[in-house]
């Protein structure tokens, strides 16, 4: 199955069809990664065992008539400066490497109410504070279309996996265009949404009254 085939809007119709299964996706993402990741550097973190549960558990809800909406079973990756429960949030920063969340972040609940499979984290600029991928820390995210090049920042995993098919979609977050810039630089579609609609709590911060998590 080639998932770079599909969109999300375009997975989650199949799944809802039955044409796919959630496993069979997801296992086709973590065959992707497994093949292109290290060279674009997009995924901090995979977190595959997990994934294939989350996405059984999908397949099993949907054979019972029980789908949670629209992104039940879809695969998806978390900026690294958002909680996942269980998992480091480094934020792309070396002093965070320890920094384990207790819990999921409520956008990260969110999701995991509707069903989605989380993938893993996504390499980001440090802190947040540059527009270019070029991690110190972490190392260089390059953008797919063209190696040597910036996917734009500082949600510059999620823009470069999203680009890729590695995923079928990602979260980032955005103070001052982190999510719309590699969108653009990546050739694909980001989101701001209206300050305070999404919960910024688990988030690591830059500047809150500007901070904004968006797909």
């Amino acid at each position: 199955m080639d998932v770079f085939a599909y969109d999300l809007a375009a997975l989650s119709a199949a799944l809802e069809a039955g044409s796919v299964t959630s496993h069979d996706a997801t296992q086709s993402y973590i065959d992707r990664i497994d093949a292109h990741g290290d060279a674009l550097n997009a995924f901090i973190l995979r977190d595959f065992d997990a994934a294939l549960h989350q996405a059984g558990e999908s397949d099993a809800r949907r054979r019972d008539g029980r789908a949670l909406g629209p992104l039940d079973g879809v695969p998806l990756g978390i900026k690294d400066n958002i909680d996942v429960r269980g998992l480091v949030t480094t934020a792309g920063m070396d002093t965070r490497r320890e920094a384990r969340a207790l819990d999921d972040a409520p956008v990260t609940a969110a999701l995991r109410d509707a069903g989605a499979v989380l993938l893993g984290k996504l390499n980001m600029d440090s802190a947040a504070l540059n527009a270019t991928g070029d991690n110190p820390h972490f190392g260089r995210i390059e953008n797919p279309h063209k190696a040597g090049h910036t996917p734009g920042g500082s949600s510059s995993g999620s823009a470069a996996a999203v680009a890729a098919g590695l995923c079928a979609g990602a979260l980032g977050s955005d103070t001052l265009g982190s999510v719309r810039l590699p969108a653009a630089y990546c050739g694909i579609a980001g989101h701001k949404p209206t300050h305070g609609l999404v919960s910024i709590r688990g988030v690591v911060p830059v500047a809150p009254p500007f901070d904004q998590v968006g797909p």
